[in-house]
């Protein structure tokens, strides 16, 4: 039985069983198992909540002072083997997955299912967004919760951000414990997972446990007496494989194009990778 929790804890919510976002809640954002998903994310990033991306354009190849963030890697031989694994998982197997799947499923659709994943977890954003007294992007989150799963029939849609222009940054725990003043301490690279600092992956975990996802329709815990909608545990676990899955091989087919030549273009493509996902995560706590 432990067994069969362990595996449904670091199979299913690495690919999204969790909170956020890809982008964040890591995870967020957290999904990718291409390693130029973190450097194309990193300039893909908001600034900051209602204001427009500064002119300066952030490239996470930049080696000069005002763009390097102190790289704490003391596990990088093992870091970049597991990188190494995850690069050619993607390669040989997401990325191919990915492209059938583009060839079948329309773009708009891709993007339908993109926003349902997102609209489901809003729980572990809205408290992050209360824990570091964002009391505005947490009205919007919420807002856009009602709002896109009525009008936007069940998150399929986003007329919060079409209709009605409200946006706003995706927090998560690692996020808030960087708000804090707790540090990032050592770079890790997870099997499947990616890219993690050790803050962000106890807020991984923490934004796991916050999302009532995670307890109520497909629990990853057996817990005694506790309302779930799915009883039956093999049918919860092959439900977020599947689950899991499909989000994966929807997200790389979302950003297959943004791909294009990056590991070509990249001598040190872990080292890049590494840079852009702290660049990134420190960004985002700044916001």
């Amino acid at each position: 039985m432990r067994l069969r929790i362990l595996v449904i804890v670091c199979l299913a919510l690495g690919f999204g069983g969790c909170a956020g976002n890809a982008k964040s809640t890591k995870t967020q954002d957290s999904l990718e198992t291409g390693s130029e998903v973190q450097i194309v994310e990193a300039m893909d990033e908001p600034t900051s909540e209602g204001q427009e991306e500064k002119s300066e354009f952030f490239d996470p190849f930049d080696e000069s002072d005002h763009t390097q963030t102190m790289e704490y890697d003391p596990l990088e031989p093992v870091n970049s083997a597991i990188f190494e694994f995850n690069y050619r998982l993607d390669k040989y197997v997401v990325k191919p997955a990915a492209k059938v799947y583009n060839f079948f499923i329309p773009p708009d659709v891709q993007q339908s299912f993109d926003n349902v994943f997102q609209n489901i977890r809003f729980v572990p954003r809205l408290f992050n967004n209360i824990f570091q007294a964002k009391f505005k992007g947490a009205g919007i989150e919420l807002s856009r919760f009602l709002i896109n799963s009525t009008l936007g029939v069940g998150g399929l849609f986003d007329p919060a951000k079409i209709m009605f222009e409200l946006e706003t940054p995706k927090e998560d725990l690692g996020q808030t414990l960087g708000a804090y003043g707790i540090p990032p301490g050592p770079f890790l690279m997870i099997p499947v997972l990616g890219p993690f600092t050790l803050r962000d992956g106890i807020g991984f975990i923490g934004d796991t446990f916050l999302d009532p996802f995670n307890w109520l329709v497909l629990p990853i815990i057996e817990i005694a007496d506790a309302p779930r909608l799915v009883q039956h545990d093999p049918t919860i676990l092959y439900s977020r494989l599947g689950m899991s899955a499909g989000e994966a091989v929807n997200l790389r087919a979302l950003t297959l194009e943004k791909f294009q030549g990056v590991e070509e273009g990249t001598l040190d493509l872990y080292g890049a990778v590494r840079n852009a996902y702290l660049q990134q995560r420190r960004k985002a706590i700044k916001e």
